[in-house]
């Protein structure tokens, strides 16, 4: 005999595993867009592309070519040699508002 208690285990753990099953199922079919992307080259092309697209945006592509700094490069750290660039920086502040029922901001 199974008890309710045994019946309410197993029923959550198969809600469960369902649940984990597809967000696992979704995030593998981004990966697998994200690995499929066209990749396109930075060059005099790409924003008569940009601009033919629907809606004026790729959803998914990889851009190939060589960017130079605004300023300075940023050197790693750890391995030599390698620099990188920051495209954008966007700073977004959020607005506090006093909660008088938990007492924090």
């Amino acid at each position: 005999p199974i008890t309710p208690g045994e019946l309410l285990c197993l029923g959550s753990s198969l809600a469960f595993s369902g649940i984990f099953y597809y967000i696992y199922r979704k995030k593998a079919r981004v990966v697998s867009r994200i690995q499929e992307a066209p990749k396109l080259q930075v060059d005099d092309d790409l924003p008569a592309l940009l601009s033919a697209a629907e809606g004026r945006c790729l959803p998914y592509v990889a851009l190939e070519g060589i960017v130079l700094p605004a300023q300075a490069a940023l050197t790693s750290h750890y391995h030599e040699g390698l620099q990188g660039v920051i495209q954008k920086l966007l700073l977004k502040e959020h607005r506090l508002i006093w909660n008088s029922l938990a007492r924090c901001w």
